[in-house]
């Protein structure tokens, strides 16, 4: 059997691009990443979170704007591999009129029958009843504030929602 995914976004639980405008929180480095022509992204990161990441018991996959670019950019800098990513196409950015997230319907594609659980910080309702009407399996949407990134606490429900999955 296989261990559950997880879905991760970058700006938001990885980068707590909210926090402030001038320093970045503590234990975090910051990097500046040029994905477009113009001014660079300012990206606040913590070395740490990869291995946490890594130890919770998931198979983990980019669930981002980023998508692959994450590999490059976020990836050696958190201490994760290279990951595989949700392939948004179409659907990235794309607004829907039942108000669920843009990403839902693509993480639910990619996840199949698989246990996953998918941090972000633009979840909302709407995703949830999506996500519980249309997944036959265990899922969590784990909300992480932009303001403080992923804590402790994320860490800990995100390895009780691991070891409780069946797989």
């Amino acid at each position: 059997m296989s261990r559950p995914l997880l879905f991760l976004d970058v700006d938001g639980p990885l980068n707590p691009y909210a926090a402030g405008p001038r320093r970045p929180p503590e234990g975090y480095t910051t990097i500046l990443v040029a994905l477009r022509p113009g001014r660079p992204l300012r990206v606040w990161l913590h070395p740490g979170h990869g291995r946490a990441l890594l130890g919770l018991g998931f198979d983990l996959c980019w669930a981002t704007t980023w998508m692959d670019a994450a590999n490059r950019w976020i990836a050696p800098v958190v201490g994760l591999p290279e990951l595989p990513y949700v392939d948004f196409g179409d659907t990235l950015l794309a607004e829907r009129p039942d108000g669920v997230h843009w990403k839902t319907g693509a993480i639910l594609t990619y996840a199949g029958r698989r246990p996953f659980a998918w941090v972000d910080d633009e979840q909302s309702p709407a995703d949830a009843a999506y996500v519980a009407t249309r997944h036959p399996g265990p899922a969590l949407l784990h909300h992480v504030n932009p303001r403080t990134g992923l804590r402790e606490s994320d860490f800990e429900t995100l390895a009780r929602f691991a070891a409780a999955a069946p797989g």
